[in-house]
């Protein structure tokens, strides 16, 4: 399974706003312990997931002190069992303890993402729908999310507002259009994919007749639902979304709908329960 690649970069970024939110200027209570402590942990999930995260967790650790050992018995898209040993740590105590919180909290909500994802993606598997996720992550972690909705084995829709055009409704009024609208877009960034957020069978008839590539097809019933899908079958690839929940997916995808999208793999999510104890 490929996943989505995270530049390092980001993932540095997103571990030194973590450690800098939680430490600050320092750890007051990891100070308590004597300096040259020496500790061995181990971290256990207490409940079945899908396990993400772990070059966030390594990360936090390197920005504190490059000389933890980790040994991990789990990785990435790997489904887990509850009470299974994730990884051992072994180090400072006093920085083992510093770096816990920030640490365990990528790996369970990235795990919770995963898991989830991994849900929606079985729902849909005797069909040919794939499953998407949205720009409703948490700030400052879209593409931690976007990777973890990829290792539950759902799929990315954009990134953001840069790579690719979703033209909704207000767009389209702004534009005086759905015809409008696509025109502009061809004309400033033709080699982008463009994609029209319809409403009812007229608007769809629209987007396929000013050369859209993609449509979504926003909060239809089931009976228009495969109306669209009739009409869309050949000529443009089409998108269900809205109110899209793991009981009504599968008969959805049973429409034969390409993609289904749902900002419930990121929003949605509660944390894994993991635990770090020093042994």
């Amino acid at each position: 399974m490929t996943f989505l690649q995270v530049p390092q970069s980001i993932i540095e970024e997103n571990v030194f706003n973590a450690l800098k939110e939680d430490i600050g200027e320092g750890d007051i209570t990891a100070q308590l312990i004597p300096h040259d402590n020496i500790s061995l942990a181990t971290v256990i999930s207490r409940e079945p997931c899908v396990f993400c995260g772990l070059d966030w967790f390594e990360e936090a650790y390197r920005q504190i002190d490059d000389e933890i050992l980790i040994d991990w018995f789990v990785d990435d898209g790997e489904s887990i069992a509850a009470d299974q040993i994730i990884c051992t740590i072994s180090g400072s105590s006093q920085n083992i303890v510093s770096g816990e919180r920030a640490a365990l909290n990528f790996v369970q909500m990235l795990s919770a993402t995963a898991t989830l994802s991994a849900l929606y993606a079985k729902k849909v598997a005797d069909t040919t729908s794939k499953v998407l996720d949205t720009r409703k992550t948490i700030p400052g972690l879209r593409l931690a999310q976007k990777y973890a909705v990829s290792c539950g084995g759902c799929e990315n829709h954009r990134l953001g507002l840069f790579d690719a055009f979703l033209i909704k409704e207000n767009h389209i009024h702004a534009c005086d259009g759905i015809t409008n609208a696509i025109k502009e877009a061809r004309f400033y960034n033709p080699d982008l994919q463009v994609e029209v957020e319809v409403e009812n069978l007229n608007e769809l008839q629209q987007a396929i007749d000013a050369g859209a590539d993609r449509v979504l097809l926003d909060n239809f019933n089931m009976e228009t639902l495969l109306q669209a899908v009739s009409i869309c079958k050949g000529k443009i690839i089409c998108e269900a979304s809205g109110n899209i929940t793991l009981d009504n997916i599968h008969g959805i995808a049973k429409t034969g709908v390409d993609y289904i999208s749902t900002g419930a793999l990121t929003k949605d999510i509660k944390a894994i329960d993991l635990s770090m104890r020093f042994d």
